[in-house]
């Protein structure tokens, strides 16, 4: 594959772009122009239409609801989902032509429950499902496929003391490999059979 990689910040891509060797586009996925002006840069730098577009990014603000300051929250919903979709609806645009293409957004474990002093982040990942299931209805019969990924759980990072397991728990929590894994699984399904949403969890969480 030929990779683009998109960040409000493209010096923080830098070390992955050269990795993976990759493109790196500067986008703020919450406005409009910016968007369409990063889909039309990877239109050129990476020789036409994506086939497979991944939306990450998400925002939020935690404590009691009564203390919660509206316009992080309005930030946090406009990160989470309004950015999403934004890009979906660029991706689609241009995958629709072609009668084929991927979008896969990632989720997390207050995509299916609101948790206490979190309901930003909740409001914002659930409104994300909510997009994926309506476009995948819309656009699956149109040969796009849309899957939504609910990472139910911490994510291991060697960078990050605070995401490893401690020595008692191993593999309690998610391998990032694992992780991509699914998604090119998932992105490989035959299209007779494919997953609108798939959860991945370590042991140590709860359903």
């Amino acid at each position: 594959m030929r990779i683009g990689l998109a960040a409000r910040s493209t010096e923080k891509l830098g070390p992955l772009a050269s990795e993976l060797k990759a493109a790196a586009f500067l986008c703020d996925a919450t406005e409009p122009a910016n968007v369409e002006a990063m889909f039309e840069a990877a239109d050129a730098a990476l020789g036409g239409s994506p086939e497979v577009v991944v939306y990450n990014p998400s925002a939020r603000v935690r404590g009691p609801l009564v203390d919660l300051d509206p316009a992080g929250v309005l930030d946090a919903l406009r990160v989470t989902a309004y950015g999403g979709f934004l890009v979906a609806q660029a991706a689609a645009r241009r995958m629709l032509p072609q009668g084929r293409g991927a979008v896969l957004f990632t989720g997390a474990s207050a995509s299916v429950k609101g948790y206490a002093n979190s309901s930003s982040f909740a409001m914002g990942k659930f409104a994300l499902r909510g997009l994926a299931q309506s476009m995948a209805r819309e656009l699956a019969p149109k040969g796009i496929h849309v899957a939504h990924f609910v990472i139910d759980g911490g994510i291991r990072s060697a960078r990050r003391p605070e995401r490893r397991e401690a020595a008692d728990a191993p593999d309690s929590m998610l391998d990032p490999e694992a992780i991509a894994r699914t998604y090119l699984h998932v992105l490989e399904q035959d299209w007779s059979a494919w997953s609108w949403e798939v959860e991945l969890r370590p042991w140590v969480e709860r359903f």
